[in-house]
This record gives structure tokens, sequence and C-alpha cells, in this order.
């Protein structure tokens, strides 16, 4: 069967979609269609676990999905598998417990172990960190979906980051952070950190208002304070489904 865009879905662990990493906007789409690619039904059983998958996407395909020209998709392409080869993540596993207490591991990985850029052919060969798969295949219980094509028209990394959190309490309609979870998960800089004006001025609204104009979603948020500090946020949401939005 072929693939198909508009089709696709991207699957992947909760723990990866709020991992510290700080992918760029064509970095981001190079690894949702990647991602979107994987067969997930078939578990370890369908690569074999330990085994290195190796993935082609096509400058065609990436030209669709961010709804650019050729010459901007061959660019982008090239510089993202560089860039993605040298991308680092981190978050955190549960570990066993010591006297009651439950402790967690910090995780640090690469995304892809090589990247092939085919000259002149328009393609890209990405393969796998073996142990980034479990996180990909659904060998664990808590994971995310959303349709590849709900990320497509999006501008702003911000907003496909807040995309990939809110999906994952889809179910429920409202999700809770606290604020440096959140700055954690949106790779706010530093200066961001360090007044939640900028986090909400150069982040949280940016993000709330492409995704209610692009995707369809009616989002609210407040804050919880501590005194005069904001230390967390409690968003509200759901997605308008028998709009036309611009995908």
């Amino acid at each position: 069967m072929d693939y198909e865009i508009d089709k696709a879905v991207v699957t992947m662990s909760n723990a990866l979609v709020r991992a510290g990493h700080s992918l760029t906007l064509s970095e981001k789409r190079l690894v949702a269609l990647a991602i979107s690619k994987l067969d997930t039904k078939g578990g370890p059983g369908r690569y074999g676990l330990g085994f290195e998958i190796d993935c082609k996407i096509t400058a065609e395909e990436y030209a669709e999905l961010a709804q650019c020209d050729m010459s901007v998709a061959y660019r982008d392409l090239n510089n993202a598998s560089k860039r993605l080869r040298k991308s680092g993540i981190e978050f955190f596993e549960p570990d066993n417990k010591r006297k009651g207490a439950p402790l967690v591991v910090r995780v640090n990985m690469s995304w892809v172990t090589t990247t092939k850029y085919h000259t002149k052919q328009g393609w890209v060969e990405l393969t796998w960190n073996h142990k980034l798969v479990p996180h990909l295949l659904g060998l664990k219980r808590e994971f995310t979906s959303y349709k590849l094509n709900q990320a497509a028209a999006l501008r702003s990394v911000y907003s496909h980051r807040l995309l990939e959190l809110l999906m994952m309490f889809e179910a429920t309609g409202w999700a809770k952070f606290s604020l440096d979870d959140f700055c954690q998960s949106m790779q706010a800089t530093p200066t961001q950190k360090k007044d939640f004006a900028n986090v909400r001025r150069k982040i949280i609204e940016p993000a709330i208002k492409e995704l209610c104009e692009k995707d369809g979603w009616k989002i609210e948020y407040e804050t919880t304070k501590a005194g005069r500090k904001v230390t967390g946020l409690h968003f509200t949401f759901e997605r308008d489904k028998q709009e036309n939005f611009v995908l």
C-alpha cells in the first residue's frame, strides 16, 4: 500500500513526547514523517527488538507536509538530517523502588545512529537508535498518537510541541503541568524561564493562537500560583472536527 500523508499517524511514548530535546521545526517534521512510517501493530516481532530500523523520507513527502516548494524541501532535508544525527534526547524512566520510595533514571540518547542524504536523488535514509525503538513501537502502556496532517500547517515549533503535549490528554480534555515541567517540554530558553510573562508571550499564546486558527482547537488555560509566583498551568481544550481548517 502506498504511503499517504493525510492518513499517516505519529505515535510515540509519553516520555518521549515530554523529553528534553531542542529539535528545529524542520527536524521535527523529518522525525514525524519517519515515525509515521513505522508499523507499530506488530510490536517487537515486526522488526526484531534490538535490530536497527531504516526509514526513507523523500523530498516530495517533506514538501507535502511542510507545504513548501521542492527547493526548500531539498534544503531542509539535507540540513535537518545532518543536525538530527547530532541531536540528543533526555527523558526520565521509572526505576526499581528502594525502601518504598519511587526512583527514576535520567536517560540520554540520540535519535538516530546514521543519516544518509542521497544527493541529487531527493531522499534521506534514517537509521533509528535501536534503544529508542521501544518508545516508537507501542511496547509500553502510555503512548500518544496524532494525525501527521494535524501538524502540517504549523509554522512554530512551540505549536508543534504543544500539540504533542495536549494529545497526551486527549481523552480527558484537560491537562496540568508544573511550570518547570512545561518549560522543559517546550524547551524554553533560560531568559524565558526567568519571567513567566516571557513564557506566556513567546510560547503559550502564539502556540494556542496557531493551533486554534490552523487545526481547529479551542484552548484555554489558567495559572496556579504560590503567592505571586506562577508555579503551574492548567489547560482545557477540545478540537472541533466539523469545521474546515488550514491543513
